[in-house]
């Protein structure tokens, strides 16, 4: 197996070469802020130099392949391809793919999510979840909606409740305030690690904030 600093170095140019044509809402910015979050909530949490291992490459390549952004379903299987390549140890290579697979919103919908979770899978998800809340995930949640074409806000038009993981990736007739209430207001309480429980507290209330004003400003009231 190659070290783990080169396989690093490796992910790191994988990620620049997959994900330029993204938007920044999915950019190589956005997975570099994800691999820090872990790490450091990882170090809070106690997670052994291997578990670190595993969550540094599982936060690297975690948005290759996503299904917003595919071209063409070959994409699907660069991580598993990369991993082999590179000689990672099956264990962890197996480890890196089900945190991958499994992290997403939308398997949480679908109740895939309601499992026993390794340590290093609640560290990854929680970085990811933490980049799309505060101020950060406000500018990331207009970028993405931008790129989408979305409405802005329409009054008429209610945030969907109890959403079905089909629903979700449809996004008919969704607006870019309305993804708020859909997703982004929820993940605090979905938080699977204290440390990520302790730092989505402040975000969360940033962003109520920022809504508050925002739809008085949109009312004219502000």
């Amino acid at each position: 197996m190659a070290s783990i600093v080169t396989t690093v170095k490796n992910a790191e140019k994988l990620v620049e070469r997959t994900m330029k044509g993204n938007d920044a809402s999915h950019d190589a910015a956005h997975v570099w802020r994800v691999r820090d979050l872990a790490l450091s909530l990882a170090q809070e949490e106690g997670l052994s130099s291997d578990s670190m291992e595993i969550v540094e490459l599982a936060a690297l390549l975690h948005d290759i392949g996503d299904y917003k952004y595919l071209r063409d379903s070959s994409e699907e299987k660069i991580v598993e391809n990369f991993l082999e390549e590179e000689g990672v140890d099956e264990v962890k290579k197996m480890k890196i793919l089900a945190i991958i697979k499994g992290m997403g919103f939308k398997e949480e919908l679908a109740g895939h999510a309601n499992g026993e979770f390794s340590p290093e899978f609640r560290v990854v998800q929680d970085a990811d979840r933490l980049d799309a809340i505060g101020a950060v995930g406000i500018a990331r949640c207009f970028t993405f909606g931008g790129s989408r074409n979305r409405v802005l806000h329409d009054p008429a038009i209610h945030p969907r409740s109890d959403l079905s993981k089909e629903q979700y990736m449809k996004k008919e007739e969704q607006t870019t305030v309305n993804h708020f209430h859909e997703k982004l207001l929820k993940l605090k309480d979905l938080m699977k690690t204290k440390a990520g429980q302790r730092r989505a507290e402040r975000r969360h209330k940033f962003m109520e904030e920022f809504l508050k004003e925002f739809y008085e400003e949109w009312d004219g009231r502000a």
